[in-house]
């Protein structure tokens, strides 16, 4: 099994160290330890990252594949996707991710327009800590209740990270994600405009797009499938369905006894 050391960020001259081929594998702080499993190991594949977001991405696979050094020090040259799709993770690669702090978001709309809310499950060391759900409108839509619960994973994650903690965040939607990680800044650039008539939920973007700006080298915004297994993701997904039930305006931890496996038996959205 992959060795993955946990560790925060506190020496900006600290490398991470991936290990993909040798004695073992997984993400290493420090070179000597590095060296230790890849020295003379035939076929190595080793890296080093400055920062853990980096590390993390490389470990798992993330949507680009870094470039790789061989044992005798030569790089390898791995071939970039060409694609703008975010990668979708697995629940194995969710699972295996070293991370404190992983927020799972989902919006619901019943129907589409109609009725809407979102939800969020946020985890710390691997176990469900928070449960969140809020922010109905009678006539939304389902993009918009995906932004605003992506919306409310970012402050909650620049918190986090204010406090030295590592995160990461898992959303089922590829539109929330591609706007505010990718589409925004050429909207931006454009003067907030688009070849192909109006930015849906501009002002809600823009404010999303600044904040993912301010933290965008400490988080990680990640697509997962929705209803496949991803456990974080189907709590995200009962916490929405709950905000239209109730119609809550505002955004609301859930208080009550947090029972998975009750909550995970409730109506899917």
């Amino acid at each position: 099994m992959p060795i993955v050391t946990r560790y925060r960020e506190s020496n900006e001259s600290m490398k991470f160290y991936v290990v993909w081929q040798g004695r073992q594998t997984g993400i290493f702080t420090d070179w000597d330890t590095c060296n230790k499993h890849v020295k003379g190991f035939a076929g190595a594949k080793y890296k080093s990252f400055k920062t853990r977001v980096e590390a993390d991405a490389a470990f798992v696979g993330g949507s680009t594949a870094p470039a790789m050094a061989s044992a005798n020090g030569e790089k390898s040259a791995t071939k970039k996707t060409t694609s703008q799709s975010p990668k979708t993770y697995t629940a194995s690669e969710v699972s295996a991710m070293s991370v404190d702090t992983k927020i799972f978001t989902d919006g619901g709309c019943v129907p589409n327009p109609g009725k809407a809310g979102s939800g969020i499950a946020l985890y710390r060391d691997e176990s469900v800590d928070e449960l969140w759900y809020g922010l109905f409108n009678p006539a939304g839509t389902n993009n918009t209740a995906e932004l605003n619960a992506l919306f409310q994973a970012l402050i909650m994650a620049r918190d986090d990270i204010a406090k030295g903690v590592s995160v990461a965040i898992f959303c089922d939607s590829k539109y929330s994600i591609q706007c505010v990680t990718q589409w925004a800044l050429g909207w931006k650039k454009k003067g907030w405009k688009k070849k192909n008539g109006e930015i849906q939920n501009l002002e809600l973007i823009k404010e999303m797009f600044e904040l993912h700006q301010s933290i965008k080298d400490e988080v990680r915004v990640l697509h997962v499938n929705g209803h496949v297994g991803v456990e974080g993701n189907e709590l995200a997904d009962r916490m929405s369905i709950i905000a239209i039930e109730r119609q809550e305006r505002g955004f609301t931890r859930y208080i009550e006894e947090t029972d998975v496996e009750t909550l995970l038996a409730m109506r899917a959205g």
